[in-house]
């Protein structure tokens, strides 16, 4: 995900850098959540489940994962929708979800975006003479 200038899209307002700082905390939550119990999951439950026959811990964390991961979508959309995201870099957010390790990897990409956006806002352009 490559960053996206300034000019590419449309200007956060100040008064709603509050609500994008809290969507960022919900998404990185859910980022992080999600991910951790999809590594699980791969690593520890599928495993178990078709090498020793133990199939808890798959649905132990499967199903959690499941729900968690359309909150993980409500979110990311959320986030997105305020710093004015184009839909493809929902859409791979979004996937990001599905694979192992890369929600951490898509929660860094957004949170330096998210982030970098913010100091612009919250930064005050230097006068000109």
């Amino acid at each position: 995900m490559s960053d996206v200038t300034t000019q590419d899209v449309p200007a956060i307002a100040p008064e709603a850098v509050p609500g994008i700082r809290a969507a960022l905390i919900r998404y990185r939550v859910m980022a992080y959540l999600v991910g951790t119990l999809l590594v699980v999951l791969v690593l520890v439950g599928m495993p178990l489940k078709y090498l020793a026959g133990n199939g808890i811990v798959v649905t132990m964390t499967g199903v959690p994962h499941g729900y968690l991961y359309m909150v993980l979508l409500f979110t990311a959309y959320d986030l997105g929708r305020r710093v004015h995201w184009p839909w493809g870099r929902l859409i791979l957010i979004a996937l990001c979800g599905t694979v192992p390790f890369l929600s951490f990897w898509a929660e860094h990409s957004a949170r330096t975006d998210v982030q970098a956006r913010l100091r612009a806002v919250e930064t005050p352009a230097p006068s000109t003479p």
